[in-house]
């Protein structure tokens, strides 16, 4: 990754997520995507990833100080999880670290070595992480591996009293997973005690951790990803581990691209949530399960209860002679009522045996009719008392109801979450499937080698590239003309060279006039308001690095040698158009000459130089074109990064040409 980085000039930053950044890169031939998440990662990156609208304050203060800037050295610090990378720009040199060890934590300091920004301050007992303060590095995590001696690791260990899993992972800074992986494969187990390990032993554990260093160091990578049963990621290495053996994996041409492809993934797992959405689901259906039995149980007492009450109210109508009779008796006055009518049940005679017991100080009598028992209040009428049961009966009769429409909407809940959980723990099953086709979107196509250039397809399908400053017109000349292309130029000082690919055949006048259209649109003419200027096209062989004797050739020139052809009064304007790609279920902006836009799409506008600044009027545009296209794809439209308009502005500024007003 280094060589590919280093001497990268630093286009853009963005901040993905609260510890994530991406650096977008570029170097003459290519635009590199560079992700640095605290705690984690650094790697390039070919996937898209989703960018905030309004970036936070530490990716502004970034791009304050190091957009534009020159990436000129990456390393790692000693054998700690630090990464420094080294930055020359206008104001000074920078260097940014990346810390991946516990939470993690990305650090701007500057060229005196004091803290300029942080994603996280904080003060530690060792070092403060506040702006203005000397940046120190955390205290080493132990031995540097890579530096120590059999003998001094022979004596460092043997005399320990830890387990020897713990003493490699943190004194030697190794990680948990690589010792395991180490004594694994020195056939030693991981829990044993240090003083309890032989000299010979140790020293195959040190012969193991230096050929692991070894073949890392040296390139020498098998980069894998492994993934559990259900097909999802659960670690990335860059080298085949034994503690992964019987695990699926698929192995990778690079540990970049391997560590891309992992991370990415555990990003899409992490959004889609399927996980916490079963479980959450799980969690419901068993807590509605529990109400529905509690549910059964109140609708199974109410109904028993309900059923008493109304059987109560009949007995008292069947045997009321017979209650009135004992209650006329009660309340009597004379003598020992209650022994009286107690002598009479003994002998088994009726109303007397219905008799249980009596409460005075409430007024009611405890009655027994056939294993049934009920109350009477003696101070009312034997149809009164009647009448309270079947009030009671009809008050049950509601709550009955009531408790069985609950109980049947929370079986109904139950079932619709069942069913939804089959659904998700089917999606679930299928996730790797969505996850790698999620992934295919996401993939960043590698650009065509006119891509790096300004370009567009003529009306009648030939391809027209054109430079973007001196070393772009200097690479399309001397690397991508041929003999039989086209070259444009406007006759002022600051214009793009503009090429037609020929592939060997004539291009049509038509073809001719928009090539120039666009040398013409691209040229300083726009930046000082021109309505038109004169254009010229030759071919490659009149183009030449000679000057005339003593003639300085600046860096993107090229002297122009014998007959120019014209293309007199040639008018400063582009169209700016949207169409649908379905390739990639996608709007894309497109921007050229009039006329090869138009055969598109219809979805355009025209601009002309003029004083609106790019911002503005790339939210002009982007509203015009919206009302040109069907509703359907709109809201597609109005997703897409308004940088992508603002790129086919010339020059950053213009103004929007009022169509309705052409004749």
């Amino acid at each position: 990754m280094a060589n590919k980085i280093i001497n990268t000039r630093v286009n853009n930053i963005y901040q993905v997520d609260d510890n994530t950044l991406l650096f977008k890169l570029r170097n003459p031939s290519e635009e590199l995507m560079l992700i640095l998440e605290a705690g984690k990662r650094i790697h390039l990156t070919s996937y898209s990833l989703e960018k905030p609208t309004f970036p936070p304050a530490f990716c502004m203060a970034l791009r304050k100080h190091l957009k534009g800037g020159l990436l000129v050295n990456i390393w790692q610090h000693e054998f700690e999880r630090e990464v420094v990378l080294q930055f020359r720009t206008g104001g000074g040199e920078f260097k940014l670290f990346l810390e991946l060890f516990s939470d993690g934590n990305i650090i701007l300091v500057n060229g005196e070595n004091k803290i300029v920004q942080a994603l996280r301050y904080k003060r530690m007992k060792d070092r403060a992480i506040l702006r203005g303060e000397i940046f120190r590095h955390p205290p080493p995590s132990g031995y540097n591996p890579r530096r120590v001696e059999k003998q001094a690791f022979i004596d460092s260990i043997r005399l320990g009293d830890k387990e020897i899993v713990r003493v490699l992972a943190r004194s030697f800074g190794v990680g948990g997973v690589y010792a395991e992986e180490i004594l694994l494969r020195c056939g030693i187990d991981k829990k044993t005690l240090c003083k309890e390990l032989e000299a010979g032993q140790i020293a195959k554990i040190y012969d193991c951790l230096q050929e692991l260093i070894s073949k890392i160091t040296s390139g020498h990578l098998e980069p894998n990803i492994i993934f559990d049963e259900n097909g999802e990621p659960i670690d990335v290495t860059p080298l085949k581990l034994e503690r992964y053996k019987g695990l699926r994996r698929q192995e990778y041409t690079s540990f970049n691209e391997a560590l891309d492809e992992f991370y990415t993934r555990k990003m899409l797992l992490e959004k889609s949530k399927l996980h916490e959405e079963i479980e959450k689901i799980k969690q419901e259906i068993g807590r509605l399960e529990r109400v529905a039995a509690d549910q059964e149980k109140v609708i199974k007492e109410t109904e028993k209860e309900l059923e008493k009450c109304r059987k109560i109210g009949d007995l008292i109508y069947q045997h009321s002679g017979q209650l009135q009779v004992l209650i006329g008796k009660i309340l009597e006055s004379e003598g020992n009522v209650i022994h009286k009518i107690s002598e009479r049940k003994k002998q088994g005679l009726e109303p007397y045996t219905f008799f249980e017991s009596i409460d005075a100080n409430r007024q009611v009598v405890n009655i027994n009719i056939d294993g049934n028992h009920f109350s009477l209040y003696i101070n009312k009428s034997i149809f009164e008392n009647a009448a309270n049961f079947y009030e009671k009966a009809k008050n049950l009769k509601r709550k009955l109801d009531g408790a069985k429409i609950a109980y049947k909407e929370t079986l109904k809940k139950i079932e619709e979450l069942k069913a939804k959980l089959e659904e998700i723990q089917a999606l679930d099953k299928a996730k790797p499937t969505i996850i790698s086709e999620e992934l295919k979107k996401r993939k960043i196509k590698a650009k065509k080698w006119f891509e790096k250039f300004r370009w567009f397809i003529s009306s009648d399908g030939y391809l027209v590239v054109a430079g973007k400053d001196a070393t772009t017109n200097e690479v399309l000349i001397k690397k991508y003309t041929k003999q039989g292309d086209i070259v444009f130029h406007a006759d002022i000082v600051g214009s793009p060279f503009v090429v037609i690919k020929t592939e060997g055949k004539t291009p049509s006048e038509q073809c001719l006039r928009e090539a120039a259209e666009f040398a013409a649109a691209y040229s300083r003419a726009w930046r000082e308001g021109f309505a038109a200027v004169d254009v010229y096209w030759v071919s490659p062989e009149q183009l030449s690095k000679t000057g005339h004797a003593g003639e300085y050739v600046p860096h993107g020139a090229f002297v122009v040698q014998g007959k120019r052809n014209w293309v007199r009064n040639t008018p400063l304007r582009i169209a700016i158009g949207a169409m649908y790609d379905e390739e990639n279920n996608e709007m894309a902006f497109i921007g050229g000459p009039v006329d090869a836009v138009k055969a598109k799409t219809k979805a355009y506008v025209i601009i002309t130089p003029g004083d609106v600044d790019g911002k503005n009027l790339s939210a002009q545009i982007l509203r015009k074109i919206a009302e040109k296209i069907p509703k359907e794809q709109r809201e597609k439209l109005l997703k897409e990064p308004i940088e992508k308009i603002t790129t086919l502005i010339p020059f950053n500024k213009g103004r929007l040409l009022d169509l309705d007003a052409l004749p």
